[in-house]
C-alpha cells in the first residue's frame, strides 16, 4: 500500500519551520514534560500544530496511515520525532479522541522556542475547552457524562457509592446500592447515563477485587481514570454545592444527608472538573438522586446484541437502531433525547402509553406531523446556545439565534393547537400548557423585548451581529459618524467611477483586510491603464481583477476603521451585559429544548412507523406481573430496512405456563440469532414508546434483558472448563428476575460438545426452576429440546412452567439433497443437525463432505429424532444416547444443576481466595462421588 496516498493535500504536510536553536530550545521543554501514556499532546504553532515523540507515531499511524508523515527534530543524539498537523486534520483527531475512542485523553500547548504552556486539556467526559472545535460543523449526538465510583466493603457486603456529572447540561447526580462481585449494577448505570469516563480511588480497599469493575468499565468503552483516594473526600462539600446549585441550600442539604458512599465520589467529581473554579457555574447547577430502578436495566452486552447504538464501521445507518429511529430533525438536540432514551427504557405502564398516545396522534395524523417537522427543521440547538450563553463568551450569535428559535415557538403551539383529535387532552397537558406559561409576557416576552432593543435585527441580513444604537447613547453617536464617513465613501466610489468613465457595477467598491479599496476587472483596466497609475495608487494585480486605492479613500477608510474600532470596544462592554441578561433565562430556554427535544423524537417515532414498506403497530402493555409477550409477524426493524433484503416475517409467543421458555433449535445460518434479537429489540422499541415492526404486538413490560452470546460470537475471556463456565453463567444470571427477558444464542460452543451440552442443560433447569423469566434459548444441541418433553410428574423439582420447543425450518430436497433455508420458526423440535449441509452450502470440496458424512454417521444416527421418554428401550439416536440412558441423562443432568445452584450461592464477595477453594475443592469432591455410579457424569471429569 502506497503510505503517502493517505497524506492531506496530495501528501504535502505543512512544513517544520523551526532553525536549530528553537529545536534544541522545545526539545529540552518537552523532554521535562511529565509521562503520560494516555494523553496525546499538540504544540500550536499559529499555521499549524505538531506532535513529538511517541504521540508524533501514533498520529502518523491512526489518522495519514504512513510512517514517512514523520519528520526529526534536532540532531540524531537527541533528536525527537516530529509530525505536523494541518487546522483541518487537528479538527479531526480532536474529534476521534473525544467523540469517538475512550482510551486517550488531549492537551493543547502554546507558546515558543522552549517556553510553552498548556492552553487547553479535554477528556472523553470533559470536552468543555475544546467544544468550538467539536461542534462547529458538527451536530453533538450525546452530552458526555462522567461518573465516579467509590466502592467500598461493610459488615459482608460489597456498595458502591457513584455520582456523575453532565458538564453540557450542569446535571449532579448520587446514587449508592449493594453490589455482586461482577459488578453488574454498576455496569447498566454506566450504559443508562451514556457514561464516557470513570473515576476511580487509586488505592481500594484490598479485600475488593477491581478486576472485574475494570472489565465492566472496559465493556461499556469507558476511559478509566485513577485519582488518589484523599480526593474523595466529603468534607464541605455541602458548602461548594451551596455555590453551584441553583436555588437555596436546604433542599440540597436534606439529598446529601441521604447518602454515605457516593458523598466521597461527588467530592471528587467536583474537584477533577473543577467546577469551583469556573464562577459562570454558580448558581446554574441542579442535583438529583439517581434511581438503578427508574429504567429498564442494560448492560454492555445487550446494547451489542441489540445493536442499539451507532457503530463507526457501519456500512449504512440502519445498521443500528440509533440510525434506523433517529428521524429527529433539530439541531442536535432531538438526536441527545433518542440517544438517551434507548439506553432508559421505561418500565412505567402509563408513561410508555403517554409516549405512545402521542405517536399515534402523529401517525393519524399527517398534517399535524408534517408541519411539526417544517417548524422543529428551523430550530437552532437550544442546548448548546444556552450552553454558550452561560460561559459568557462575549457574542451576541447564541443571543440572536435563541430569539430565532424561541419565536418559532409560537408556530409550533399553533400546529399543535390546530389538532383536534382523540389525543388533544394530552397533547394540552403534557405540551401545550407549558409553552403557554413559557410564552408569557414575564418570561419569554421580555427575553424578546431585551433582543428587539438591544440588538439591531436590520443588520442580521449582511450577517452582523451588532448592538443596535438606539441601546446606547455613545453607540448612537458613533453610529451617526459611521454612517456619515460611509456616505462620503459611498460618494467617493461614485465620483471616481465617473472619473475613470465606468459604471458603479464595473467599479467595485470592497471592504476586507485591506480597509476600503476599489477593484476592476483586467478587461476594463487595459481601457483605464494611463489614468490609473497617473491619478491612483495600485495595491495588487491578479486573476480576479486589479486592486487600487486613492489617496482620499485611504483617508476616509482610516477614519471608518478609527471609527469603527471606538464602535466596537464601546459596543464590547454593551454585549457583555446583553449576554449576562440573556443567561438569566437559562431556565426558559431549557423547558422550551426539554419540549422541543420531546416533540421531535415522537414525530421521528411516527415518521418511522409510517415510512416503512409494511408500517409499524402500536404495542398492547401491560405490567411486568400479568399479561404475556406476543408478538405477531414480528420483523428484525434493522434488517428488514436493509437493501435487496426480503424479511420473512415470524411469531413469538411466549406465554406463562405454556412457553415461557422456548428452546429453539435449527441449522446454523437458519436464522435463530435474528429471531431472538428482533424480540428483544422489539421489547425494547415498545418499553422507549415506539411503535413496532410486527402485525400486532402485546408486551408484558421487562425490567432488564439479558443478551448472552456463545463462546463463537464473543471470546469467554480464557473460560473453558466445564466448572468455570458454569461459575460465570451462575454469576449472569444472579442477576435475573422473573420480571426480565433473557436471550441466550449458542451457550456451551466455546467447549467441548459434552461439556457444552452438559452445561446448557444445566442451565436451562436453573433459569425454568429459580429465575422463571421469559427466555429464548437458541442451541445447536438439538437434544436439549428433551427438556420440553418431560412433565412435572416425571421430574417433581422442575415444575412445568412451560417448556416448549421451536425449531427454524429448513427443507433438503429428498433427490438432489440440496440445503434450503426457509427463515420460519415453528413449534417443535429440530430433529437433526444441518451441519455438514451447510459445508455443503458454502460450497466445500465433494471428497471432505463424503468424510464428514462418513464419520458423522458412525458418531449418530441422523434420521432418528432424540427421544428420551421412559419406554425407550432400544437404541436410538446417535452413540451418546446408546451409552447413555435416559434416567443417567436425567439424573445427571439434575445433579449438574444442583452443583450450579450451589456455586451460584455462594458469598464468594465475602470469602478471602483460600477458603473459596477449599469450598471449591468439597463440592467438587462430592460432584465426584455422586457422578461415580453415573456414566453421563462421569464423562465431565
Amino acid at each position: 500500500m502506497e503510505g503517502d496516498d493517505f497524506l492531506p493535500e496530495g501528501g504535502k504536510l505543512p512544513e517544520l519551520k523551526l532553525d536549530a536553536r528553537q529545536a534544541q530550545g522545545f526539545i529540552s521543554f518537552f523532554k521535562k514534560l511529565p509521562q503520560d501514556s494516555r494523553a496525546i499532546r499538540l504544540f500550536d504553532r499559529r499555521d499549524y500544530y505538531t506532535a513529538h515523540g511517541e504521540n508524533a507515531t501514533f498520529i502518523a499511524k491512526i489518522y495519514y496511515h504512513t510512517m514517512s508523515a514523520l519528520r526529526q527534530l534536532g540532531s540524531n543524539s537527541d533528536g525527537l520525532s516530529s509530525v505536523s498537523v494541518s487546522k483541518t486534520m487537528f479538527e479531526t483527531i480532536a474529534r476521534n479522541l473525544l467523540l469517538e475512542r475512550t482510551d486517550r485523553t488531549l492537551e493543547l500547548y502554546e507558546g515558543s522556542g522552549s517556553s510553552w504552556r498548556l492552553a487547553k486539556s479535554g477528556t472523553p467526559g470533559n470536552i468543555g475547552s475544546f467544544e468550538d472545535i467539536l461542534f462547529a460543523n458538527n451536530d453533538m449526538q450525546d452530552s458526555p457524562v462522567t461518573v465516579a465510583l467509590f466502592p467500598v466493603f461493610q459488615e459482608g457486603q460489597l456498595y458502591v457509592g457513584l455520582s456523575f456529572v453532565d458538564l453540557t447540561n450542569r446535571k449532579l447526580g448520587l446514587s449508592e446500592f449493594p453490589e455482586d462481585s461482577r459488578f453488574t449494577n454498576v455496569e447498566s448505570a454506566l450504559v443508562a447515563l451514556g457514561c464516557k469516563e470513570c473515576l476511580l480511588p487509586a488505592d481500594c480497599e484490598k479485600s475488593i477485587d477491581l478486576k472485574p469493575l475494570q472489565d465492566a468499565i472496559t465493556n461499556c468503552n469507558v476511559l478509566l481514570t485513577e485519582r488518589k483516594k484523599v480526593e474523595f473526600k466529603s468534607r464541605d462539600l455541602v458548602q461548594d454545592l451551596g455555590r453551584i446549585i441553583r436555588g437555596p441550600v436546604e433542599p440540597v442539604r436534606d439529598l446529601v444527608s441521604q447518602f454515605d458512599y457516593a458523598l466521597g465520589a461527588l467530592g471528587a467529581l467536583v474537584s477533577y472538573a473543577e467546577l469551583l473554579a469556573d464562577d459562570t457555574n454558580y448558581g446554574n447547577y441542579t442535583i438529583e438522586k439517581y434511581s438503578l430502578d427508574c429504567y429498564m436495566r442494560l448492560d454492555s452486552a445487550a446494547v451489542r446484541a441489540l445493536n442499539i447504538a451507532e457503530a463507526k464501521t457501519d456500512v449504512n445507518k440502519n445498521f443500528s437502531l440509533f440510525g434506523l429511529m433517529n428521524r429527529t430533525c433539530t439541531a442536535g438536540m432531538g438526536k441527545r433525547l433518542l440517544n438517551r432514551w434507548l439506553k432508559q427504557p421505561l418500565l412505567d405502564v402509563n408513561e410508555i402509553n403517554n409516549r405512545l398516545d402521542m405517536v399515534q396522534a402523529f401517525v393519524e395524523d399527517p398534517e399535524l406531523r408534517q408541519g411539526l417537522r417544517q417548524q422543529l427543521k428551523r430550530m437552532s440547538d437550544i442546548d448548546r446556545l444556552t450552553h454558550a450563553l452561560r460561559k459568557r463568551t462575549p457574542n451576541l450569535q447564541p443571543v440572536v439565534k435563541l430569539y430565532q428559535s424561541c419565536v418559532r415557538v409560537s408556530y409550533i403551539k399553533n400546529v399543535l393547537q390546530q389538532y383536534d383529535g382523540s389525543f388533544s387532552a394530552l397533547i394540552r397537558t403534557k405540551f401545550l400548557n407549558s409553552l403557554d406559561e413559557w410564552l408569557t409576557e414575564d418570561r419569554f416576552g421580555r427575553f424578546a423585548s431585551l433582543v428587539e432593543t438591544a440588538i439591531d435585527l436590520d443588520q442580521l441580513e449582511n450577517g452582523e451581529y451588532r448592538i443596535s444604537p438606539r441601546y446606547s447613547s455613545d453607540l448612537a453617536v458613533l453610529k451617526d459618524e459611521l454612517s456619515e464617513v460611509e456616505n462620503h465613501i459611498n460618494n467617493l466610489h461614485k465620483n471616481t467611477a465617473t472619473d475613470l468613465d465606468l459604471t458603479d457595477k464595473q467599479l467595485k467598491l470592497e471592504k476586507g483586510q485591506l480597509g476600503h479599496v476599489f477593484r476592476i476587472s483586467k478587461k476594463d483596466e487595459q481601457k483605464v491603464r494611463r489614468k490609473l497609475t497617473s491619478n491612483y495608487i495600485i495595491i495588487e494585480t491578479r486573476k480576479d481583477g486589479v486592486k487600487f486605492t486613492s489617496s482620499k479613500l485611504k483617508k476616509l477608510g482610516d477614519q471608518y476603521q478609527a471609527l469603527l474600532g471606538e464602535y466596537t470596544s464601546c459596543q464590547k462592554k454593551v454585549v457583555d451585559d446583553v449576554v449576562k441578561v440573556s443567561a438569566s433565562f437559562s431556565e426558559v430556554f431549557e423547558n422550551f429544548a426539554a419540549i422541543l427535544s420531546e416533540l421531535d423524537v415522537l414525530q421521528s417515532f411516527a415518521d418511522l412507523a409510517t415510512s416503512c414498506p409494511i408500517p409499524y403497530v402500536r404495542p398492547e402493555i401491560t405490567a411486568s406481573e400479568e399479561g404475556d409477550i406476543i408478538l405477531e409477524g414480528s420483523r428484525h426493524p434493522c434488517l428488514e430496512a436493509q437493501d435487496g433484503v426480503n424479511f420473512i416475517p415470524n411469531d413469538c409467543t411466549l406465554v406463562r405456563g405454556k412457553s415461557w421458555f422456548q428452546i429453539i433449535t435449527g441449522p446454523n445460518m437458519g436464522g435463530k440469532s435474528t429471531f431472538i434479537r428482533q424480540v428483544g429489540v422489539n421489547v425494547l422499541m415498545a418499553q422507549v414508546g415506539s411503535f413496532v415492526p410486527c402485525d400486532r404486538a402485546s408486551i408484558s413490560v421487562r425490567d432488564c434483558i439479558f443478551a448472552r452470546v456463545g463462546a463463537g460470537d464473543c471470546q469467554l475471556r480464557g473460560v473453558s472448563t466445564f466448572m468455570q463456565e458454569m461459575l460465570e453463567t451462575a454469576s449472569i444470571l444472579k442477576g435475573a428476575s422473573d420480571k426480565s427477558l433473557i436471550i441466550i444464542d449458542e451457550l456451551g460452543r466455546g467447549t467441548s460438545t459434552y461439556d457444552g451440552f452438559g452445561l446448557a442443560w444445566a442451565i436451562c433447569e436453573h433459569l425454568v426452576e429459580v429465575t422463571r423469566a421469559p427466555t429464548l434459548f437458541a442451541t445447536h444441541f438439538h437434544e436439549l429440546t428433551a427438556l420440553g418433553h418431560k412433565s412435572g410428574d416425571e421430574h417433581q423439582h422442575v415444575p412445568n412452567l412451560g417448556i416448549a420447543n421451536y425449531h427454524v425450518g429448513a427443507h433438503i430436497d429428498p433427490s438432489s439433497r440440496k440445503l434450503t433455508m426457509l427463515y420460519k420458526v415453528e413449534p417443535g423440535a429440530c430433529d437433526q443437525s444441518f451441519g455438514i449441509h451447510v459445508a455443503e452450502f458454502a460450497n466445500f470440496p465433494e471428497a471432505v463432505v463424503a468424510l464428514a458424512k462418513s464419520k458423522a454417521e458412525e458418531l449418530e444416527d441422523f434420521s432418528t429424532a432424540p427421544n428420551f421418554s421412559d419406554d425407550s428401550k432400544d437404541e436410538v439416536g446417535s452413540k451418546r444416547k446408546r451409552v447413555f440412558s435416559p434416567d443417567d441423562v436425567t439424573r445427571g443432568a439434575a445433579r449438574a444443576r444442583l452443583l450450579l445452584e450451589e456455586l451460584a450461592s455462594l458469598p464468594l464477595d465475602e470469602m478471602d481466595g483460600t477458603k473459596a477453594a477449599e469450598t471449591v475443592t468439597k463440592l467438587k469432591s462430592d460432584f465426584e462421588k455422586d457422578a461415580a455410579d453415573n456414566p453421563w457424569l462421569q464423562q465431565f471429569l
